[in-house]
């Protein structure tokens, strides 16, 4: 599936549609370039999982865990990782495969870890439609 999104607000609030149908066990790729709105969307899907506090990025810590929602929200950014070994100290597995929802930032940089039945969120620039233009492709969703 492709969504546009001409606002930051339409891009949380897609984060939060899809949130709201999430399921234990699943794991989120997102994608996109730097600045494209991966934080938007999942400050917007943890907003989906009913989390109200403060979604930053992880981005010197890997993961960043959230449990006050309806489901546990685990939200890796993997950008800095500098051996696919760290994902093992980390314990990934556990969230991967627990009870809660993972999000993981810059997914493709650990494809090999990653569950087959993962659901894979690109978002795109296209400037020649609007500086907040997004383009938003959903795949793997049953």
């Amino acid at each position: 599936m492709v969504y546009e999104s001409n606002t930051p607000q339409e891009t949380f609030e897609l984060g939060k549609r899809l949130a709201e149908a999430a399921k234990p066990g699943q794991v989120y790729c997102l994608d996109g370039d730097l600045g494209v709105g991966k934080t938007v969307f999942t400050q917007g899907f943890a907003r989906g999982l009913g989390i109200t506090g403060p979604v930053n990025s992880p981005t010197f810590t890997i993961v960043q865990q959230y449990e006050e929602g309806r489901l546990p929200l685990y939200h890796f950014d993997v950008y800095r990782i500098g051996d696919i070994s760290e994902m093992d100290e980390i314990g990934y597995e556990d969230c991967f495969y627990g009870s809660g929802v993972s999000l993981i930032e810059w997914s493709e940089l650990i494809e090999e870890l990653l569950p087959e039945r993962a659901v894979h969120v690109t978002i795109e620039k296209d400037l020649e439609r609007g500086f907040d233009y997004r383009r938003i492709r959903v795949e793997g969703l049953e």
